[in-house]
C-alpha cells in the first residue's frame, strides 16, 4: 500500500533562486502512508528488528519573509516502523501552532533566525522571535515522540507510529516563553527526560528533569554571565553538564539591539555540572579552551572523573543575525564546511575532587552528528557513529558517509555512501537478544540524485564495511534533514524503568 495521507501546497515560487529551497533542500508537499507490501525492497529486512526510526528535517512550505536559512523551514518527520522483517513508512509534517497560523493564513508570518527584525508578530525560541518550525531535533518519551527546534521551542508531543499531533505536556507553560531546547536526553533506566533551555534575559539559561510519567519533576534557574547560545548537554548517571561557550551575541552590540554572534577566542569555555536534581547553587563550573560544540556522542563516570566527548571546533562559523550581506548564501554555507569549522571527535575529563579540566582529540578526521545507542546514553561506551561530510564546499552540508569509532582500541572504520549519495543522522536499533554494544543495526535515510530517489539503508552495526542489509525505496525524493532517533519496540508506548 502506498497512499497520500494529506498534500500540502507549496507557495514557494517556481523562480527561487535560494540554494537552500531547492535542489537538495526541495521540500515534500504530500504526507505518505507506505508499506513494504508495496515499496521496492533491495536485500532483507531482519525479522529481529523492531522499533521505530524517526528522522526531523526542515521542509519549508511558504515563500520566505527576508532571507532564509535551512533551519527555519517547517518541521517534518519521516518514520519508519519495523516489525516482523516489513516496515511501514510515514512523514508528517509537526503542525505547531506557527505551523497552523501560516496554514490558514496561506503564507509565512514569521521571518527567520537571520532577520528577526522583520518580524510583526511575537515568535518563540531564544530570542522570541522565530515562528516554532520543530525542525531540529526528535527523541521519544513517555510513550510520545518530541519535536523542538534549536532555538528553543513548544513541547511538540506526537503519536511515534501516526506521527499525529497530541496534547501537549501539562508543563508546557511552566517553561514558557523559552520552551524546550533541542538535545534533551533520556536515561532509558530510569526514563528520566533532562533538557535545558536558554534566552536573552536573566537568569539566561534554565535546566529540568521530566519524569518517566511525562511529569515535570524539576526545573531551576542556571545563573550564567550573560546571553549565550548552547547547543547540548551531557548525563551521566548521576549528573547533568551545562555548556557555557565563548561563541555568543557580541554583547556591546546587542545591548543595541544588533545581534552579531561572535567568537570570543580569549574567553575560556565553561561546563557547569549539575547533580542531576540540583540547583544552581549545587553547580561545579570546570574550565576549559575556548570551543564551540555542537553535538557530543556521550558521557559518563569514572570513579571521580566525569568524561564528556563530542565533536569540537575551535574555529566555528555562522552567519550574522540581523542585517545580512549579498553573500549570506555563501556564508551559510561556510557555517556547513566542517572542513572550515574543522569539528573533531574530542575528549573532556573533569576531576570532580581536583576541579581540574583534561582534554585532547580522539581522531583527526572531520566529522559530526555523533550518536550512540540508547542503552548506553549516559554510561561508559565504546562505539561512537558519526556522520563524514563533503570536503567540497560546494555540497559542505552532504552526509557522503559514516564512521565507526572504537574508543577501547582507538580505530575506527568508514562507509561511503557512494558518488552522488547523501545521508541523514544515522541511529542503533539493538534487538531485544543483543549482547554486545554493537550488536544490532545501524539506520539512516539517503538520498541519490543519481536515481532522483531516497532509501532508508539498514547496515550491521558491528561491521559497516559490510554495506547495507537492506535499503527500502521511499515514495518520494526527500529533503535534507536534521536529528534523528530510534524508538525501540518495547518502548513505542513507554518508559520502561529498570
Amino acid at each position: 500500500m502506498i497512499k497520500v495521507e494529506n498534500e500540502v501546497k507549496i507557495t514557494i515560487a517556481e523562480d527561487e533562486t535560494s540554494p537552500f529551497l531547492t535542489e537538495h533542500f526541495s521540500p515534500v508537499s504530500k504526507e505518505y502512508t507506505a508499506t513494504t507490501d508495496s515499496l521496492e525492497v533491495i536485500g532483507e529486512i531482519p525479522k529481529d528488528l523492531h522499533g521505530i526510526y524517526v528522522r526531523n528535517g526542515h521542509n519549508q512550505v511558504h515563500a520566505p519573509m527576508g532571507i532564509y536559512h535551512p533551519f527555519d523551514g517547517d518541521g517534518m518527520l519521516h518514520a519508519v516502523h519495523f516489525e516482523d522483517g516489513k516496515a511501514t513508512y510515514r512523514n508528517r509534517f509537526v503542525r505547531t501552532t506557527g505551523f497552523l497560523a501560516e496554514e490558514a493564513a496561506g503564507k509565512s508570518l514569521w521571518a527567520g533566525i537571520l532577520e528577526p527584525h522583520l518580524n510583526t508578530r511575537q515568535g518563540w525560541g531564544s530570542m522570541q522571535s522565530m515562528k516554532d518550525n520543530a525542525g531540529t531535533d526528535v527523541i521519544a518519551h513517555g510513550g510520545r515522540l518530541i519535536a523542538t527546534m534549536s532555538q528553543c521551542s513548544e513541547v511538540n508531543r506526537l503519536d511515534p507510529i501516526t506521527l499525529e499531533m497530541l496534547e501537549p505536556d501539562s508543563w508546557n507553560t511552566t517553561v514558557a516563553p523559552q520552551g524546550i531546547c533541542s538535545h534533551y536526553k533520556v536515561d532509558n533506566d530510569t526514563g528520566e527526560l533532562m533538557f535545558f533551555n536558554f534566552s536573552e534575559t536573566y537568569p539566561y539559561m534554565n535546566y529540568g528533569v521530566v519524569g518517566p510519567d511525562s511529569e515535570l519533576k524539576h526545573y531551576v534557574p542556571i545563573d550564567l554571565p550573560g546571553v549565550r547560545w548552547p547547543h547540548d548537554l551531557g548525563i551521566t548517571k548521576n549528573y547533568s553538564i551545562l555548556h557555557d561557550l565563548p561563541f555568543i551575541f557580541d554583547p556591546e552590540l546587542l545591548e543595541k539591539g544588533e545581534r552579531k554572534v561572535t567568537f570570543f577566542n580569549d574567553m575560556p569555555s565553561r561546563f557547569g555540572i549539575i547533580p542531576r536534581h540540583g540547583t544552581n547553587e549545587d553547580i561545579k563550573w570546570f574550565e576549559a579552551k575556548p570551543c564551540f560544540i555542537l553535538h557530543l556522542s556521550n558521557c559518563y563516570e569514572d570513579g571521580d572523573n566525569v568524561v564528556m566527548e563530542g565533536c569540537v571546533s575551535f574555529n566555528p562559523g555562522k552567519p550574522e543575525v540581523g542585517k545580512q550581506a549579498k553573500d549570506a548564501n555563501a556564508r551559510i554555507t561556510e557555517a556547513f564546511n566542517k572542513t572550515a569549522t574543522q569539528y573533531k571527535m574530542y575528549r573532556w575529563t573533569f576531576n570532580l575532587q581536583t576541579g581540574k579540566t583534561t582534554e585532547g582529540f580522539l581522531g583527526d578526521e572531520f566529522t559530526e552528528y555523533p550518536v550512540v545507542s540508547n542503552d548506553y546514553v549516559g554510561k561508559k561506551y565504546r562505539y561512537s557513529y558519526n556522520s563524514i561530510f563533503s570536503s567540497d564546499p560546494s555540497k559542505a552540508w552532504y552526509l557522503t558517509g559514516l564512521i565507526k569509532y572504537d574508543l577501547k582500541e582507538g580505530t575506527s572504520h568508514t562507509y561511503d555512501y557512494g558518488e552522488g549519495r547523501m545521508g541523514s543522522e544515522p541511529h542503533i536499533a539493538r534487538p531485544a537478544n543483543a549482547v554486545e554494544e554493537d550488536d544490532g543495526y545501524l539506520i539512516t535515510l539517503v538520498t541519490d540524485f543519481n536515481e532522483n530517489r531516497s532509501e532508508c539503508l539498514i547496515m550491521n552495526a558491528k561491521d559497516l564495511t559490510l554495506g547495507p542489509i537492506a535499503r527500502i525505496i521511499l515514495p518520494e525524493k526527500i529533503a535534507v534533514g536534521a536529528h534523528a532517533a530510534w524508538v525501540e519496540g518495547a518502548r513505542i508506548k513507554g518508559e520502561l524503568v529498570k
